[in-house]
């Protein structure tokens, strides 16, 4: 994908980022994990930022209930594929950018495939299970996963990707089970702006990972309250226990991409 010029002046001119830096998004290859709360804020402002190929990966339909937070949808897309009005709303903001749109739930078989081709995994969806198969997925396939989470006014948002950094953790180092009292979004509610305060700043460590422009978020957790509008961010060391993670540290070969 070339690089539109005049579409990108105010990346070009950011001495961080500049002409390589564009290209370098332009040339990009990210998969986002759900088309809801947070992959819709995520992948409009991936697509803005002239991210070369979006894969959008998600088997759900639009719902009346979803339109509170979800920005890539219209009433008149309610019943319609996720990842199809998805493609039609990044299409018309720019018709250059290749999107792959494919309607089906991110599993242990599943995700293989889906990242095989990917420089990058951001995760939006709204379940533990999907979310260890994804970082099961990204340490396979060697790349940084960026995972983002919400509920009710709090938002989470860290860079995963131990292949980069000795010490740095996977996923499953900051949440190695399940929670007993986990609960998704229609049971405990949660504020639609969140969603896309989270979906953005995924955006953002997503493109400063491609670029190489700053700090991502690795080794690091952000967490916002969004009652007492603050943010701080903890520092999370790898878990020589960890589940998902640890048999690499350890010696134990793990089959990644190079």
């Amino acid at each position: 994908m070339a690089v539109d010029v005049k579409r990108h002046a105010r990346h070009i001119v950011l001495k961080e980022l500049g002409g390589p830096g564009q290209q370098k998004l332009s040339r990009a290859r990210i998969t986002v994990i759900g088309a809801g709360g947070l992959g819709a804020p995520a992948l409009l402002y991936l697509a803005a930022a002239g991210v070369g190929q979006l894969r959008i990966v998600d088997p759900d339909t639009v719902s009346l209930s979803n339109l509170q937070r979800q920005i890539l949808f219209r009433t008149e897309d309610v019943d319609a594929s996720k990842v199809e009005r998805a493609k039609d709303a990044l299409t018309a903001l720019d018709p250059g950018i290749d999107i792959d749109p494919v309607s089906v739930k991110a599993t242990q078989e599943t995700l293989p495939g889906l990242l095989a081709d990917s420089d990058l995994v951001l995760d939006g969806c709204d379940d533990f299970e999907t979310r260890f198969a994804v970082n099961r997925a990204a340490l396979d396939a060697r790349i940084p996963l960026v995972s983002g989470a919400v509920g009710r006014w709090d938002g989470q948002i860290g860079v995963f990707a131990p292949h980069l950094k000795d010490d740095a953790p996977c996923y499953q180092c900051w949440v190695p089970e399940i929670p007993p009292d986990a609960e998704d979004c229609a049971v405990m509610g949660v504020v639609g702006a969140l969603t896309g305060v989270i979906g953005s700043m995924m955006a953002m460590e997503a493109i400063k990972l491609i670029s190489g422009a700053g700090e991502p978020l690795l080794g690091r957790i952000g967490l916002y309250d969004g009652l007492s509008g603050r943010m701080r961010t903890v520092s999370l060391p790898a878990s020589r226990s960890c589940p998902a993670c640890a048999s690499d540290r350890t010696g134990t070969p793990r089959t990644r991409r190079v």
